[in-house]
């Protein structure tokens, strides 16, 4: 009888103890889930100390005759140092040229992919700057303040045609939950990222599954119970057309050896009201969700193409062709999609980038310019050296295209995290910079002053020409910010010029290649490249 008691006891326990975990810490039962195996380890490891308990309390005098406790911890021990030998087998060093291949580049044409805006379409709200404006609205609203609070999420999304951010509102507190569970959540925070105008959006039915609710409503667990085995991705609030919310859940899989290479393979959609889901294949996503592949997610995949496309030696040593994305990113709205922006920069990391990439989050659809500009962060200190006596801080440039240029845009916020004014910096040449105090006033005047339609306008004046010959030498030299091409024709005495935003070719251009160039006669022996056909 004591022999039975010493093992049903601590077995009853074990299972007590698996099952209440798991029901917090809701890893997905699937080997390729990390925590899955940290989770497995760890419950065989209490499990044996519950079953050596019994013995250990009697001292030498052994009530239970069995050594399951220690089939246990060796159990236990060959589950960590399997999942240790998979990690290690999963890393770049074995398999650098899957890890390159988890995204795919195409080229672009920047004029033709991005279309130019007005002064009345440019986003000016950050997320900092949004998450203020939500917090002051819901300030003003005393009978929600008391209860409810703004979650963090500030979703960027396109909505009715607009780039917004979308956050719904939040229990305040346990009691504030058991308050208001049985209502649910009435409202989400909607924030014009155009003009700042911020509005408190009513749905159809309240919200009754979120990131802030308790036990079954709580969105992870319920789905967890419903897809115990997925690997899910972040959980990102989106509203349809209609204003419906749902959460939007990718679907992780890991793609090399058995840790690596995290992708999504689906995605489960959640009505937040409702409590219905669906998954569905990445190609089945209706056109109004914006954000499939999250950004962590996208720009990691970015960089092991950049490190690894030349395999993982020279990823180290030689380094040849080693390309990084830089120190942030921001999002650009395009159609009806959000794209991930962000500049991709040799590894040694200098001021310049040899181009930039934009990234459908819905469908990782990546496409690269070759557009040698400024770093985002050297346009910043531009911006802000423009007015360095006030003290501003710049937002992290957007890319715009003005007068077919790649244009940086950025505000300048005081301490006080509110926008003073506005910036626009040409990307090729960061010390080209425009201040205004409205955007209208600062897209005006880049557009009539800034360098785009000065060189346009003289070169209207001048009669072109037009030429078709063999490349016998080429070279390149940045000045003050700018790259400009020197190039030596088949047949021709004069040197040819171009600076980096007369074409995307130009850095591929090479020694045999034909072209044709249309040009205008400048100074002696120097003739400026207008175009390249």
């Amino acid at each position: 009888m004591k022999n039975s008691r010493g093992i049903i006891v601590p077995a009853i326990l074990w299972a007590a103890l698996i099952l209440i975990s798991y029901y917090f810490v809701l890893v997905p039962i699937n080997i390729q889930s990390g925590g899955f195996w940290i989770y497995v380890s760890t419950m065989l490891l209490l499990g044996a100390g519950l079953f050596m308990l019994p013995q250990v309390a009697v001292q030498k005098k052994m009530i239970v005759k069995n050594q399951l406790w220690s089939y246990l911890l060796i159990l236990s021990v060959l589950v960590i140092a399997a999942g240790g030998i998979m990690v290690i087998y999963s890393m770049p060093i074995f398999h650098a040229q899957q890890y390159a291949k988890l995204i795919e580049k195409q080229e672009g044409s920047f004029t033709e992919d991005v279309t130019e805006i007005t002064f009345d379409q440019v986003p000016t709200v950050d997320r900092d700057t949004a998450q203020r404006l939500g917090d002051r609205k819901m300030g003003e609203i005393v009978e929600l303040v008391s209860q409810f609070s703004v979650a963090p999420d500030y979703t960027q999304i396109n909505y009715q045609g607009k780039p917004v951010r979308v956050s719904p509102l939040e229990y305040a507190g346990f009691f504030k939950w058991l308050n208001n569970k049985k209502a649910g959540i009435p409202n989400y925070i909607v924030v014009n990222m155009i003009n700042g105008e911020v509005t408190l959006e009513k749905p159809n039915q309240n919200i009754m599954y979120s990131e802030s609710e308790r036990f079954g409503s709580y969105a992870k667990r319920y789905l967890r119970f419903k897809y115990p085995t997925n690997i899910f991705g972040d959980f990102s609030f989106e509203v349809d057309d209609q204003g419906t919310p749902y959460w939007i859940v990718a679907v992780h899989v890991k793609k090399i050896g058995l840790f690596g290479g995290a992708d999504v393979k689906e995605v489960i959609m959640l009505n937040a009201s409702t409590g219905e889901y669906q998954k569905m294949g990445i190609e089945e996503v209706p056109s109004w969700v914006d954000t499939v592949f999250g950004s962590e997610l996208v720009i990691k995949q970015v960089n092991y193409n950049g490190k690894y496309q030349g395999g993982f030696i020279n990823s180290i040593f030689g380094q040849k062709g080693v390309l990084a994305t830089t120190d942030g990113y921001n999002y650009l709205a395009i159609n009806d999609d959000v794209y991930l922006y962000t500049g991709i920069t040799s590894v040694v990391r200098d001021e310049s980038n040899i181009g930039f990439i934009l990234v459908n989050l819905r469908t990782k659809e990546t496409t690269f310019y070759s557009i040698p500009s400024a770093e985002e962060y050297s346009a910043m200190d531009s911006a802000q050296g423009a007015v360095q006596e006030k003290g501003y801080v710049s937002t992290f440039p957007i890319l715009l295209n003005i007068n077919g240029k790649p244009t940086y845009f950025m505000s300048l916020k005081d301490n006080a995290g509110l926008i003073k004014l506005y910036a626009l910096v040409d990307a090729a040449d960061y010390q080209k910079v425009v201040i205004g105090v409205t955007v209208e006033e600062t897209v005006s005047e880049f557009t009539n002053k800034g360098i785009a339609k000065t060189e346009k306008e003289e070169y209207d004046l001048k009669e072109q020409f037009e030429l078709t010959a063999k490349i016998t030498d080429i070279q390149n030299l940045v000045i003050e910010g700018n790259t400009y091409y020197y190039i030596l024709l088949e047949g021709q005495e004069d040197i040819f010029t171009a600076n980096i935003s007369k074409s995307e070719r130009l850095p591929f251009l090479k020694i045999g290649d034909v072209i044709r160039v249309k040009y205008i006669e400048d100074k002696a022996k120097v003739n400026n490249i207008v175009k390249i056909i």
